[in-house]
């Protein structure tokens, strides 16, 4: 039954708004940086690295397939959310219809992670297993992690620290510190939209026992993680640069105007419209900032 009266939205798109096309830039965001980095260190591989993104993309849909699904069956998505349209609870998508997609989404992720693992090699198998299986741990499950205060670390570590350093690997064949490095900006911004998002939810997170960092830490230290957060993404380029990197790895400053913007504007808005507003314009932040880290990277 439709919560929102959502009735003229087609079924196409509604399969669109399932997909969340406004986070999808924290999938894209981290596999540019990678490849961007493998280009620079002359490792540089085409195939892999759509693979990579391809595998990117599906596992963030897959999330966000999962999550619309399972907030849906535990209640979490009432009358009062004020987030955007969730399809399942609108009644434009079946939950069956959601559960048949998910299974199809993270398929294709599984067929673009056995590419991968004949390319690179075992562990791909593993991250890619472990990043499915997390994909529907986030919401669903016996311990989920969203409602246990674990969010924020899941999606700072898969899609930040994983995606850098997974796309780097499948075209380098092995890890490197760099790696690591440069995926602290984009574990950190792409974390950051998702504090947006739960800042947004208190409330109606609290109520339907959905316990998030946000609902632990309370509204005046989630804005402070955020800020965090998006300073981070600025530390990385200034340590890469002490460690031998070109002055082109300061480009990425580019985009501290708009975070400064962002960063100011999260402490002065309290509604839902101007949180999904902030959330759309942490995922823009997200991709500027990823790809003059990359061309900064590129020029090196």
């Amino acid at each position: 039954m439709s919560i929102n009266g959502n009735h003229n939205i087609s079924k196409p798109k509604a399969w669109i708004l399932a997909a969340r096309p406004k986070t999808l830039p924290a999938a894209v965001a981290p596999v540019l940086v990678g490849t961007a980095l493998a280009y620079a260190l002359n490792h540089f591989s085409l195939w892999p690295a759509l693979a990579a993104l391809g595998a990117a993309l599906l596992i963030q849909i897959s999330v966000n397939f999962a999550n619309d699904y399972f907030d849906f069956v535990k209640g979490i998505d009432t009358e009062e959310r004020k987030g955007p349209l969730r399809v399942v609870a609108s009644g434009l998508i079946t939950p069956n219809e959601l559960k048949i997609g998910l299974a199809i989404v993270m398929a294709l992720a599984f067929v673009l992670g056995l590419y991968l693992t004949s390319v690179a090699g075992w562990p791909i198998l593993v991250v890619g297993i472990l990043s499915l299986i997390c994909a529907l741990a986030y919401s669903g499950g016996p311990y989920p992690l969203a409602s246990h205060g674990l969010g924020d670390v899941f999606v700072f570590i898969f899609f930040g620290m994983v995606a850098v350093s997974g796309t780097y690997f499948v075209q380098a064949g092995t890890l490197s510190s760099w790696a690591l490095l440069a995926s602290l900006p984009m574990g950190g911004l792409i974390t950051a939209i998702l504090v947006v998002n739960n800042l947004r939810d208190i409330e109606t997170d609290q109520q339907a026992g959905k316990i998030t960092l946000a609902v632990m830490m309370g509204p005046d230290n989630t804005r402070i993680e955020y800020s965090l957060l998006c300073t981070l993404a600025y530390l990385s380029p200034i340590m890469m640069w002490i460690n031998g990197w070109s002055p082109w790895i300061f480009i990425s400053f580019l985009s501290m105007p708009l975070a400064a913007v962002l960063i100011r504007k999260i402490f002065m808005i309290e509604s839902g419209p101007e949180m999904n507003k902030l959330l759309a314009q942490t995922a823009q932040l997200t991709l500027l900032h990823s790809v003059l880290f990359a061309i900064g990277l590129i020029l090196k």
